[in-house]
């Protein structure tokens, strides 16, 4: 298990920051999350695609035992536990991910933007 040595969370970039010794990754507030290992975006099995987090902000950090974080989103989503090994995989992963979560959203029609997804629904 790789802990991060360093935590930040940058607000006005919506960006959390973790260094672990030498390296460092900034992943953004809606790719953690698109990405939450919660139920409800996980699914049981069968992931359920995020649509119209772009402007979502992380609002609160806090720790979950010495196993995790315990991440709270200005959009009332706080039932994920981002684990050290999930948040470390995220951070090793981000790339691939985001090309993937892009792909996905383009697939099924829907946006990044939480205007473009409410209109879509309702046409």
């Amino acid at each position: 298990m790789l802990i991060p040595t360093s935590i930040k969370l940058h607000k006005a970039s919506r960006i959390l920051e973790l260094h672990y010794g030498n390296d460092s990754y900034r992943l953004p507030a809606e790719f953690l999350r698109v990405h939450s290992p919660s139920a409800e975006v996980q699914g049981h099995g069968k992931p359920i695609l995020q649509t119209g987090k772009l402007n979502v902000a992380l609002v609160g950090i806090e720790p979950a035992g010495n196993y995790a974080l315990k991440l709270s989103f200005d959009d009332g989503h706080d039932s994920g536990l981002f684990s050290w090994d999930y948040l470390h995989q995220l951070a090793l992963r981000q790339d691939e991910l985001w090309r993937d979560y892009l792909d996905a959203l383009a697939a099924a029609g829907q946006s990044r933007d939480p205007n473009e997804s409410v209109v879509r629904l309702m046409l």
